[in-house]
């Protein structure tokens, strides 16, 4: 059965959590474990292209063609694998999925809520990127970090996965620790 494991920003974003994905990855490989990363975006844009690259940084192209960020670029380096458009998300293309899935029926004529049907999509796209690339790990960084409410649905998938699974997930928090000069310590 597969692992999750969830990297998350503690209280400042920027702190290094794509760099920690892929280092966590890349241990892991060392170890002979197949390895998967997926980066979630709180943003309700589709993907990455229509971003202003000095506020959110440069586009990643994924394999595919998908317009991500560029911490897919990273994994890729460090793992040595290519990424595709399933191992990128953002809060815009999961709301575009459930739109879609309601619009065709596929949800039986039920009323569609933000909870459960926004997380159970975010997980449903989590363990399909588990399965395509048969990982034994599937790294999940979410962007930003766990005080923003715009984080607040995938955390709850990620609850949600914990809660189902308690022996596939864990979760790693990023953070910064400041050194004062006066102190000289952490």
């Amino acid at each position: 059965m597969a692992k999750y494991i969830f990297i998350v920003g503690g209280v400042m974003s920027g702190v290094g959590k794509g760099v920690a994905t892929s280092s966590i990855g890349k241990i892991l490989q060392h170890y002979g474990y197949k390895v998967t990363a997926i980066k979630i975006d709180p943003y309700i844009n589709v993907d990455a292209g229509t971003m202003n690259p000095v506020e959110h940084g440069e586009v990643f192209v994924t394999e595919d063609g998908l317009e991500s960020d560029q911490d897919l670029g990273n994994y890729e380096r460090f793992l040595d694998k290519d990424m595709y458009r399933f191992n990128y998300m953002t809060t815009g293309a999961v709301y575009e999925s459930v739109i879609h899935k309601e619009r065709n029926l596929e949800y039986g004529g039920k009323c569609v809520e933000v909870v459960p049907h926004i997380p159970k999509e975010v997980i449903s796209r989590i363990e399909f990127a588990a399965k395509k690339t048969n990982a034994d790990f599937t790294l999940v960084e979410v962007g930003g970090t766990v005080g923003e409410y715009q984080n607040l649905l995938f955390l709850e998938a990620a609850r949600m996965m914990k809660l189902n699974n308690p022996a596939q997930v864990m979760f790693v928090m990023v953070s910064y620790l400041p050194i004062p000069d006066k102190v000289g310590e952490m």
